[in-house]
């Protein structure tokens, strides 16, 4: 890819927060507020772009991986905090997640946060808190086609929700909040309960075949994940074609669309 190109993209991260349920596994998905211009009224994977701060607290994490790879963590486990309330941190030194206690005792910053109003940072620092970012295993990557006006380069980041914490949309990016099976999503999808966007609608039919939460992230611990920018053209009726890469493991190379 260019080096404009690249400058085009903004980097955001997006977390699928897993557990297993009476029907096997179950994801957390929020529906974005219709008046927020991006996905509008879509239900989805909580997530969004990195900022500064993020790179801020990735540079004072004892890790292996390259800054910006820290960081696109950080901006899940950020990202996760503003948009579910689920906070991945675990005090300085200990190997356990932080408990709900925590979690619900630092939950009235989301909205500060996610406004720009406190930095994730002080959260932390206040509480001597860690971002578990260990926890969060690469999934998938998608970059938005070239001849879109608004393109992002994001990283879907898998991870196991924590037990004791409750997952709550943040009421203003999110207008509802659901855990639900992957095959129930795409089901309502077809039905027009929901409204799924392309890369979503491709990761719940991989979550779907994995079955379990334990499935879904030992594949993810064993798989390299493959790039997926979608070509975008028109097919012979007119409406919209995308081809995906073969080896990126979904359901498919081409998928058209009627508009």
């Amino acid at each position: 890819m260019s080096e404009p190109d690249r400058k085009a993209l903004r980097i955001a991260s997006t977390v699928l927060l897993l557990r297993d349920g009476s029907d096997g596994m179950e994801i957390f998905m929020v529906q974005r507020n219709r008046a927020i211009e991006f996905a509008s009224g879509a239900l989805v994977f909580p997530g969004g772009s990195i900022d500064p701060n993020d790179y801020e607290i990735a540079e004072t994490l004892a890790t292996n991986l390259p800054n910006e790879l820290a960081a696109i963590r950080v901006a899940g486990v950020r990202e996760t905090f503003e948009e579910s309330g689920m906070l991945l941190a675990r005090a300085r030194g200990s190997d356990a997640l932080v408990s709900a206690e925590i979690a619900n005792k630092v939950g009235p910053l989301r909205a500060a946060v996610d406004k720009g109003e406190v930095k994730f940072s002080a959260i932390l620092n206040e509480h001597d808190l860690v971002p578990a970012i260990d926890l969060l295993v690469p999934f998938a990557h998608w970059i938005t086609p070239v001849n879109l006006p608004k393109r992002f380069d994001t990283h879907f980041l898998l991870t196991l929700a924590p037990k004791d914490h409750v997952g709550r949309h943040d009421g203003h990016e999110s207008v509802g909040s659901i855990w639900l099976t992957p095959r129930t999503a795409l089901d309502g999808a077809e039905s027009g309960r929901f409204t799924l966007p392309f890369p979503t609608v491709r990761n719940l039919i991989k979550l779907d075949k994995l079955k379990t939460a334990k499935a879904a992230m030992d594949h993810a611990q064993t798989t390299p994940v493959v790039t997926v920018m979608p070509e975008l053209t028109r097919n012979e009726n007119g409406g919209s074609r995308l081809k995906i890469p073969k080896d990126a493991g979904y359901d498919g190379e081409v998928f058209d669309f009627q508009v």
